[in-house]
């Protein structure tokens, strides 16, 4: 069996459906901004669904970045453990119809789901087939990367800044 990584950043969504797109933009995005340690890895997980169990499985802490849908303001920033995302997270469905719940699900059948995180922010507008994000999107960046360097650091991930 293959050491696990420490940690593995996915950024979840469809870049082609606006503000949905959010959690790519924003892996994207930090990832010319740092590097990190050989113990971590950053991920644009799209909406690759059963093609991501693999990395999933490999994994010892998952933080996902993605959109929530609720009724807060647009921009609005949370953060889940597993337990409290499964509460808010739809039950699983067919092979067919295969969203990141249904990996997770997976994984933890294979007794192999890492402990995971979530960063989840409200869209502006979901479901709008277009490539760009809302400004309202763009501009929590520094706000999901503040978020996101404060758990790398919990988790004790070495950051480096790239000039």
């Amino acid at each position: 069996m293959k050491e696990r990584k420490l940690v593995t950043i996915m950024g979840l969504g469809n870049i082609l459906l606006k503000d949905e797109g959010y959690g790519v933009h924003f892996v994207q995005w930090f990832s010319h901004r740092h590097r990190l340690d050989a113990q971590a890895r950053i991920i644009d997980g799209g909406t690759l669904g059963y093609g991501l169990l693999d990395i999933v499985t490999d994994t010892s802490h998952l933080i996902v970045i993605d959109v929530i849908k609720t009724d807060d303001e647009p921009g609005a920033i949370y953060r889940f453990s597993r337990e409290e995302m499964e509460l808010r997270m739809p039950d699983p469905t067919t092979a067919h119809e295969v969203e990141f719940p249904d990996v997770l699900c997976m994984a933890e059948l294979m007794d192999a789901c890492p402990e995971v995180t979530f960063l989840c922010i409200v869209p502006q507008c979901y479901g709008t087939l277009e490539l760009q994000m809302t400004p309202v999107m763009t501009e929590t960046f520094p706000r999901m990367e503040k978020l996101l360097l404060e758990e790398l650091e919990r988790l004790r991930v070495g950051v480096e800044g790239v000039s």
